[in-house]
């Protein structure tokens, strides 16, 4: 149960009673009417400004409507006291009863406290990671990877409907500067006695752009399936040369495509994502839904030809001084409008975001979450005014801009470049580090912050160590319980049994108020999930851990206070219901980061 909500609509209801007395105007407007924690937690449990923002409708004072709500509430379920504060909040205080009775609650739902209904099934695309298929992943990649990952698990929990998607972009000039690669590489595996450099010349741009070393297993596994048949062989010196491009670059591209693409799957298996969805932007385009997108542009007068001016500052790529063709994106919010096809009449990149975004659509998806670099920052605006305009208002397109994560070993920064074949693979760090560790701290802060992750500091046992630090605490609480099972059945521990333990034994402050902020986990879960914030979620966790701790250290001091009594049964129950209430509330914040709660620390 959202608590918060529960309260709202009881607010509500006294509203409406007290207009139908005549005490307020009838037909107020009550969807501004909010429930929330109160700032401080010596004000109440919860707080309303019913009374602030019916007041100007009511035209009455709003300690007036205060003062008459406030007396109404007092007479409620579970409402200790009701206390007017500063202009007109009213504040609300509830019962310990209440509280013990989210503890039944929690201990009854198990893993799935916190499971909400918000969505109501409706269909929300999550695409995410979506790196050009031009080798394996790096760490800045992980970011995008989770954060998307744990945002589709997040909207899963509260109710929608998600689809996991990639976008294989494989149709532009780096999946041919991969395929030039993966073919020097065929040729080396021939045994063409040819050093990148010279190749390097010969290539598009005059350089081997990929010279990574995981290209050669594809240039092994094209010779294996080609053979010579893509290169040219001098007969006379039986030396191998580059063949005709026409015949062997579309091979070799759709080949080298598909190789990265498994490598990259296996990648993301590796971080414990696995995606519904792979569209390929190449397949896209040669199925003609880029002319299809421009063509519903056009019958919508959202197309012309014309010659933007120079833009301020630094000039985007896609800036030409000549007429071009155009899409209007400054009806839909943006800044200027934008080209649609390039001075060699090819499509820009951006008309075959259009194309694709307008694909989810018909696919059923008027809610769309990309998850993207931060270097993309410069498109957003124009990619939500495309969306705008290919649904006719009707979808909406979230974009969530990733910064840099700065991997570090030990405060030293460690390179990477994938050009230059010498950066650190996610997999090098997923094996040095595991993947709960990885999925954990990238997001630990908000996706648009920088991230530091410094490989020692991940693994530290401390404090400091979010990751440690809420994993702790769980296998804190399955020590007790094993330690527990020595003096109870495994039937005395079951949770539905623990439900019904004496929870007017649980009397200490910090027992009561740790049940008060698991009670706040429902709410937590659905904010985050409207926000679209999976953040959000390690912050409560690190909070909740660190009160549990805190009562942990409390019953080392003070042997009253301990978890386990042996001379007093019931209240050992009812204090072991009470952990393994918290035990639930972590296992189900880890689940949604597709973290596994550990047993025990090693």
């Amino acid at each position: 149960m959202n608590l918060f909500e529960h309260f709202r609509e009881r607010v509500v209801e006294t509203l409406e009673r007290m207009a139908e007395a005549g005490a307020l105007p009838p037909g107020l407007d009550l969807s501004r009417v909010a429930v929330e924690p109160p700032r401080e937690a010596a004000h109440g449990d919860v707080t309303t400004n019913a009374a602030l923002v019916l007041a100007k409708a009511a035209r009455m004072k709003p300690r007036d409507i205060a003062e008459g709500l406030a007396d109404r509430l007092r007479g409620l379920d579970s409402v200790a006291k009701a206390e007017i504060a500063g202009p007109g909040f009213i504040n609300l205080r509830l019962e310990d009863g209440f509280w013990r009775e989210r503890l039944v609650e929690i201990l009854h739902a198990g893993g799935a406290y916190g499971d909400s209904e918000i969505g109501g099934g409706t269909p929300v695309n999550v695409e995410y990671v979506s790196t050009n298929p031009t080798g394996p992943l790096h760490v800045g990649h992980a970011r995008g990877a989770v954060v998307g990952d744990a945002l589709a698990a997040l909207l899963e929990k509260t109710g929608y409907l998600v689809a996991r998607e990639y976008y294989i972009n494989d149709a532009g000039a780096q999946v041919d500067a991969l395929a030039w690669s993966a073919y020097f590489r065929y040729l080396q595996a021939l045994g063409a006695e040819i050093d990148a450099q010279t190749f390097g010349k010969l290539c598009p741009g005059g350089e081997l752009q990929y010279g990574g070393e995981y290209l050669i297993p594809v240039g092994e596994a094209l010779a294996t399936e080609f053979g010579g048949d893509l290169a040219h062989r001098d007969e006379v010196h039986g030396e191998w040369t580059v063949g005709s491009v026409e015949d062997w670059l579309p091979r070799v591209r759709a080949f080298a495509v598909e190789r990265m693409m498994e490598l990259i799957r296996e990648d993301l298996s590796a971080l414990g994502v696995a995606q519904d969805v792979f569209s390929s932007e190449r397949a896209l385009v040669e199925r003609g839904g880029v002319d299809e997108a421009l063509g519903f542009l056009e019958e919508r007068d959202l197309i012309y030809t014309g010659t933007l001016e120079p833009p301020k500052g630094k000039v985007p790529e896609d800036w030409e001084p000549r007429p071009q063709l155009l899409f209007r994106a400054t009806r839909f919010g943006d800044d200027v409008d934008r080209p649609l096809k390039k001075s060699d009449g090819s499509w820009t990149y951006f008309a075959s975001d259009v194309a694709y975004h307008l694909d989810k659509f018909r696919r059923g998806f008027a809610e769309m979450i990309d998850v993207w670099g931060a270097d993309h920052g410069g498109y957003v605006k124009r990619m939500q005014a495309a969306v705008r305009a290919i649904t006719d208002g009707k979808g909406d397109l979230d974009v969530k801009l990733c910064q840099l994560v700065n991997l570090l070993d030990g405060g030293k920064p460690m390179r990477m470049s994938k050009r230059a074949g010498t950066f650190v693979t996610l997999r090098d760090v997923i094996d040095e580090v595991g993947k709960d560790v990885v999925r954990f701290i990238m997001l630990t802060r908000k996706n648009d912050q920088h991230l530091d992750f410094d490989l020692v500091k991940v693994t530290e046992q401390s404090r400091d160590n979010p990751v440690f630090y809420v994993q702790y605490a769980h296998a804190r609480i399955r020590s007790v319980m094993r330690k527990a099972a020595e003096t109870f059945t495994a039937d005395e521990l079951a949770p539905a049994a623990l439900a019904d333990a004496d929870f007017n034994r649980l009397t200490d402050e910090d027992e009561l108020a740790l049940i008060r902020t698991m009670a706040g986990w429902p709410r937590l879960v659905e904010s985050a999930a409207l926000a679209h914030e999976p953040h959000r979620i390690a912050y409560f966790l690190n909070e909740l851990a660190a009160q549990f701790h805190a009562l942990w250290n409390k019953g080392n001091d003070n042997a009253s206070l301990r978890f386990i009594t042996a001379e007093d049964r019931a209240l050992t129950r009812a204090r072991l219901a009470l952990i393994q209430g918290v035990a639930f509330v972590i296992a189900s914040g880890l689940d949604v980061f597709g973290v596994t709660p550990v047993e025990e620390m090693r």
